[in-house]
This record gives structure tokens, sequence and C-alpha cells, in this order.
């Protein structure tokens, strides 16, 4: 039986799938790059990693490097784990 429940649905965005995708692989992954991996705008980016950071599946990392701001992220524990089921169920879901 397929259980359509157990996909979480602070995943359902594809932005935010994007996100958890790039950082499942990478250890602190900046702004600028986040957005050219994706190809989202800055505001696209910013409201669904601050979702992503409420929920704590990622931390964000806010610093100066000379007189710039740069953003960073990284996922979490939680994120990685609660991504990792996301995944499992999908794969249910196909049958695999």
């Amino acid at each position: 039986m397929i259980k359509i429940n157990q996909l979480n649905k602070e995943f359902e965005s594809r932005v935010r799938l994007g996100i958890m995708s790039v950082l499942m692989v990478n250890d602190w992954v900046d702004f600028s790059e986040m957005k050219s991996l994706l190809e989202i705008t800055d505001g696209n980016l910013a409201s669904h990693s601050n979702a992503l950071e409420k929920v704590k599946y990622i931390e964000v990392k806010k610093e100066f490097v000379g007189k710039k701001p740069r953003t960073s992220y990284r996922v979490t524990q939680n994120g990685r784990a609660a991504f990792t089921e996301h995944l499992n169920a999908l794969e249910k879901l196909l049958g695999r």
C-alpha cells in the first residue's frame, strides 16, 4: 500500500527540493552559488531557505568577508534525516 502521507510537505516545492539536494552533497554553499546552481531569483532563494531554516532543516550563516556580506547554507542533522526519509518514501511510491 502506498502511504502518500509519508512524503514530507516541507519538500513539496521544487526550489526546496533543489536546495536540499545541493546541500546533501556539499558542506557549506553560499547564496550566489546556490542561486546559480538552481537558476532561481534572490527572492525565491531567500523565502524558501527561510522556510527550511524555520523547521531546522538547514543552518544559515551570515558573515562579512572584508566589507561584503555573505550568506551560506548547510544541511542540519535533522534536515538530512528528514530528506532521507522523504527520498525513501518517494522510492516506495515508485515501487522500488
